[in-house]
């Protein structure tokens, strides 16, 4: 297992999630809980949505595949970048042209006066999306090269645009803000595409993708291309129940109190730093030695490299998810209780994040498993076994939400990811993972997690006579 550059990805990773927290530290105290945040966080929302799927992973594990397998690399990237990167300006167009319907469909609860109000925004904001799927065509390439420090950090770049922002405007009034965020948004997204370009270069990539431009026409790569499409929806699907069950909490959400989606935001931030920094960081270095390996039939080499990940996984997975429960208070009152972010608002963000935490593990294990389906190609058996854990997370979603508000829809989505990690498991094989799990390190775990959950208590304790 390349342990080394799993701590890399990681390292990388952290930098950039601090500096989201940061933000995210300067626009509670700017904006608070409120109908602004709110109005910013849907008009975001779309093309976050997007770069959660594209940047961790989805596009990638359709991709990366296809590419490996291709006799025309450059010729087939080619195809594909120019394929999707039409579309994806020609849909722009249109949002910005006609924002209100997207508006809507983001927001079901909101009047009309709300929706206008916030549809140039989301016409702003959508743009990232085109910039985005540039960053994420250039980082798989740079994965193809196991390089990953590059795109590792620089999410780090769209946080200090934001961070700048909010430094240069936030004592203005809340709708400058939310203006300035969005075009933020599009500064931080240029300056990612300008590092990849850079690295691209660097790994000599470049020859790659003019080569395949020169020789575009060739026909031979059809086929390729077919069996890339056979891929990709699917690809989608499977890989991003977690990123389509908060987007769906968002528009539940405003149905709900004022605040409901942003209290939302701030949880899923702090419960996305040890999904990405632990469980996204390491399946994000795996997949192309486990492509590979399978396609070279070296079976037990892959095998090999999960049971070493799962422990690791299982270990720090399991240490987050009870910190993250037991310390919600104080972690939600260190980052953004002050400003225009009260009390009363820390204590529903509070039960919001130990909602998604409980999600934590089987979340993280279910995206270490299914490296497997997508490096068989099994992306479809992948996009069945997402469409059950949506289904029974929007169930869930649509009860809890009634008695728990806010976080009754966090629930649900936790309740998701178990169900997304036993048909997973179910599907790779009951028996691999029954000769992972036993194994004195279970044992190890056991005691680790009761040890480790006493501490957290205590510690909980003497922090919350510390701030109350």
């Amino acid at each position: 297992m390349q342990l080394k550059s799993i701590f890399t990805n990681s390292f990388g990773i952290l930098i950039s999630r601090i500096t989201g927290l940061g933000r995210d530290v300067l626009m509670a105290s700017a904006l608070g809980a409120s109908i602004w945040s709110d109005m910013f966080f849907v008009a975001f929302k779309l093309p976050n949505l997007f770069r959660r799927i594209f940047a961790e992973g989805a596009f990638t594990q359709a991709f990366m595949p296809s590419f490996i397998a291709s006799k025309h690399k450059g010729v087939f990237a080619t195809a594909i970048f120019f394929r999707f990167l039409l579309f994806l300006v020609g849909f722009s167009l249109l949002i910005t042209f006609f924002p209100e319907p997207i508006t809507k469909l983001l927001a079901w609860g909101w009047d009309t006066e709300l929706i206008t109000d916030t549809s140039p925004m989301t016409a702003i904001n959508f743009w990232y999306l085109d910039l985005i799927f540039v960053v994420t065509f250039l980082a798989t390439l740079l994965q193809y090269k196991e390089h990953f420090a590059t795109t590792a950090m620089s999410t780090a770049l769209l946080n200090i645009a934001m961070i700048a922002a909010l430094w240069l405007y936030m004592k203005e009034d809340p709708k400058t803000v939310a203006y300035a965020l969005s075009f933020a948004v599009l500064i931080g997204g240029i300056l990612q595409v300008l590092v990849h370009l850079i690295a691209i270069k660097k790994f000599n990539l470049h020859k790659i993708l003019l080569g395949g431009w020169k020789y575009r026409k060739q026909k031979d790569v059809v086929e390729e291309k077919k069996h890339f499409n056979s891929l990709f929806i699917p690809g989608i699907l499977g890989n991003s129940t977690p990123q389509i069950s908060a987007f769906i909490d968002t528009i539940l959400a405003t149905f709900l109190m004022t605040g409901s989606v942003s209290y939302l935001f701030y949880a899923n931030r702090v419960f996305q730093l040890p999904l990405a920094i632990i469980a996204i960081a390491t399946a994000t270095v795996l997949f192309p030695a486990v492509s590979k390996a399978l396609k070279n039939g070296q079976e037990s080499e892959a095998y090999k490299n999960l049971d070493k990940a799962f422990w690791l996984l299982t270990f720090l997975l399991g240490a987050s998810m009870v910190g993250g429960i037991l310390l919600a208070e104080p972690i939600v009152w260190l980052l953004f209780e002050r400003g225009k972010f009260t009390i009363d608002q820390t204590i529903e963000t509070v039960t919001v994040l130990q909602m998604y935490m409980v999600g934590l593990l089987p979340f993280g294990l279910a995206k270490l498993f299914s490296l497997f389906l997508y490096a068989s190609h099994r992306h479809m058996k992948a996009a069945k076994i997402a469409v059950y854990s949506l289904i029974t997370s929007l169930t869930s979603s649509l009860i809890l939400m009634q008695f728990m508000g806010a976080s009754g829809l966090a629930l649900a989505g936790s309740i998701g990811g178990f169900v997304l990690l036993f048909f997973t498991v179910k599907e790779v094989g009951i028996e691999k993972f029954l000769a992972i799990i036993k194994s004195k390190k279970t044992l190890y775990f056991i005691l680790f997690m009761i040890v480790f959950s006493m501490l957290m208590y205590l510690l909980n304790h003497y922090l919350l006579t510390l701030i109350r």
